[in-house]
C-alpha cells in the first residue's frame, strides 16, 4: 500500500481531483443507516438463520414417526417426521440438507462480489432464503422438502461470506472484536429461540405455519438490501454497475473467473496464518458439534439427568452469551492484534478444555454442571478472536473468501463427520464417559494449533491494497457509515 501517496505520479489530476470530491461526499454525506443500524440489522438475521435451524430439530417442528404396537394398536406420527413418514436416517439428512447448499454457494457468492455490489448480493441471498422457506412449508414429501433446505443453505451462503466483513469494516477501531463477538452470539440464542419457537408454534398451529413465520420475519431484510443506497465493502468497487471490481476508494481492476478464483485460493492456501487459524477452527469445530449433538444423550447416561435437553440447552445458551461476548471485549481490551487474537484463542480453549475434562471425571451431576458451565464459557470465548484473525490477516478483497472457505473448512472436516464419529467410538466402547473424554481431549490439539499462531510472523493486512502491482491512489481509513 502506497500510504506516501507516490502511486499518485502520472495519473490525471482532474481525475484525481473528480475522485477526491467524491469520496469525500461519500464520507461526509449523512444516513440514517449508521454502523449501530447495520451491526443490529446483521444480528436480527443471523439470529432468524439460526431459530430455523433451531426450530426444525426442535420437537414441535420435527415430530416423530407413527409406531404401532405388538398389539397392532397404531399412532399417528406428529410434525414433519410423521407427516412424510421419515426414518431416522432420512430425518437425520433433512437436519444438515441446508449444509450441501452452504457449501457450494459460499465460495460463488464471495467470488461474486469482486463483479457484484456485496450489499445487493446479501439482498439476493436473503431473497432465496425467503422463498425456500416457504417452499419448506409447502413441501409435499421428503425430496421437496430436502430440496427446499438445501436452497435455505444457498440463501444462507451470501450472508455468511460477506456480513462479517461489513460489520469489521464499520465497527469502532478499538471495538472490532467486540462488535464481532455480538454478531457470533446469535447462533447460540438463535438455536435456543428456534427450540422454543418450534415447541410453540407446532403446539398451536400446523409445523407448515413455523416456515411462513420465519419468512414474514426475513421478508424486510430481504427487500432492504435491494432498497437501500448499496453499502460498499473495502476491496471492492464503489459502484453498482457490475463492471469489473475495483478496491474501495482505490482504481484497482479485478479480473472475475475461474481463474482469479482459483489465484485467490491459492492465496490462502499458502498464508500460514489463516491455515493455521483454520486448522485450530476445524479441530474446535469438531468437539463443539459433537456435543451439540450427542451433550444431552450422553449426560442422561452418564448422570441420569432428567430434562437433559434443557439443562444442556440453557447450559450452552447462558455460555454462549456470556463467553462469546466476553472473548471479544478481552481482545479489545488487549489489543485487537492477531498475535493477541491467538493468544486468547488458545489460553481460553485450553483452560476451557481442562474444565470440561474434569468435569466429565466427577460422578456428581452438580460438580460435573459446574465445571462443564465454566469450561464452556471460556471454549466459547474463542468466536470473536478466530474471526477476527479470518477478517484481518488477509487483504480487504480476499475476506469473502476468507469467511466462505473458513465456514466450508469447518464444517466439511469439524462438526459434519464428528457427530457419525463419535457413535461409532460409542458404539465400540459402548461407555459414554470415555466417549466424552476422549471427544473433549480434541480441545487440547485445538489449543496447541492456536498457540503456534502466537509465534507467527502475522500482519494486519486490513488496510493493504486488494491488488500489489495496481497502481492507487491515496486512500482514506474513514469509516463506510457515519454515525447521524
Amino acid at each position: 500500500m502506497d500510504v506516501d501517496g507516490e502511486g499518485d505520479r502520472g495519473q490525471n489530476p482532474r481525475i484525481m481531483e473528480r475522485d477526491s470530491d467524491s469520496i469525500k461526499d461519500q464520507i461526509t454525506e449523512p444516513s440514517w443507516f449508521t454502523p449501530k443500524k447495520l451491526l443490529f440489522v446483521f444480528c436480527v438475521v443471523n439470529l432468524i438463520n439460526y431459530i430455523d435451524r433451531g426450530a426444525i430439530a426442535s420437537n414441535g417442528i420435527n415430530g416423530s414417526r407413527g409406531t404401532c404396537t405388538s398389539s397392532g394398536t397404531c399412532s399417528a406420527g406428529s410434525g414433519i417426521q410423521g407427516d412424510f413418514n421419515l426414518s431416522n436416517f432420512e430425518d437425520g439428512v433433512l437436519s444438515s440438507a441446508f449444509m450441501v447448499g452452504l457449501l457450494v454457494a459460499s465460495p460463488i457468492f464471495a467470488s461474486l462480489a469482486k463483479s457484484v455490489n456485496p450489499f445487493r448480493l446479501i439482498g439476493v441471498g436473503l431473497s432465496i432464503w425467503t422463498l425456500a422457506v416457504i417452499g419448506c412449508g409447502l413441501s409435499f414429501d421428503f425430496w421437496s422438502i430436502t430440496i427446499c433446505r438445501m436452497f435455505v443453505g444457498v440463501g444462507e451462503a451470501s450472508f455468511v461470506s460477506l456480513a462479517a466483513p461489513f460489520i469489521d469494516d464499520n465497527a469502532p477501531r478499538d471495538q472490532k472484536s467486540a462488535w464481532l463477538a455480538v454478531f457470533y452470539m446469535c447462533i447460540p440464542t438463535g438455536y435456543a429461540f428456534g427450540y422454543v419457537y418450534g415447541g410453540v408454534m407446532g403446539s398451536v398451529l400446523p409445523w407448515r405455519a413455523a416456515f411462513w413465520g420465519e419468512a414474514i420475519l426475513m421478508l424486510p431484510f430481504a427487500v432492504l438490501g435491494f432498497v437501500i443506497k448499496p453499502l460498499h465493502l473495502k476491496g471492492f468497487a464503489p459502484d453498482d454497475t457490475g463492471k469489473p471490481g475495483t478496491d474501495n476508494l482505490n482504481v484497482l481492476p479485478i479480473g472475475y473467473g475461474f481463474s482469479a478464483v482459483m489465484k485467490d485460493l491459492k492465496l490462502l492456501l499458502v498464508d500460514k496464518v489463516y491455515v493455521t487459524n483454520i486448522l485450530g477452527y476445524i479441530a474446535y469445530n469438531f468437539v463443539l458439534g459433537a456435543y451439540s449433538y450427542w451433550g444431552p444423550k450422553a449426560g442422561y447416561n452418564i448422570y441420569k439427568m432428567e430434562n437433559a435437553d434443557m439443562i444442556f440447552g440453557g447450559v450452552t445458551v447462558i455460555c454462549g452469551i456470556v463467553g462469546t461476548l466476553s472473548g471479544g471485549v478481552i481482545l479489545d481490551y488487549m489489543d485487537a492484534t492477531i498475535s493477541n487474537a491467538f493468544k486468547v484463542l488458545s489460553v481460553s480453549t485450553f483452560i476451557g478444555a481442562l474444565f470440561c475434562f474434569a468435569a466429565f471425571c466427577f460422578k456428581s451431576m452438580y460438580a460435573f454442571l459446574a465445571l462443564f458451565a465454566v469450561g464452556e464459557l471460556l471454549v466459547f470465548a474463542t468466536q470473536g478472536p478466530v474471526n477476527f484473525v479470518v477478517l484481518h490477516c488477509v487483504k480487504p478483497s480476499l475476506r469473502p473468501l476468507a469467511m466462505a472457505m473458513s465456514t466450508v473448512s469447518i464444517h466439511i472436516f469439524g462438526d459434519v463427520p464428528s457427530s457419525p464419529l463419535v457413535g461409532v467410538l460409542q458404539d465400540y466402547v459402548n461407555n459414554w464417559r470415555v466417549t466424552s473424554l476422549v471427544l473433549t481431549f480434541v480441545l487440547f490439539p485445538a489449543a496447541a494449533i492456536w498457540s503456534i499462531g502466537i509465534f507467527l510472523n502475522s500482519v494486519d493486512r486490513y488496510n493493504e491494497d486488494s491488488e500489489p502491482d495496481a497502481v492507487t491512489r491515496e486512500s482514506t481509513a474513514a469509516p463506510l457509515l457515519q454515525e447521524a
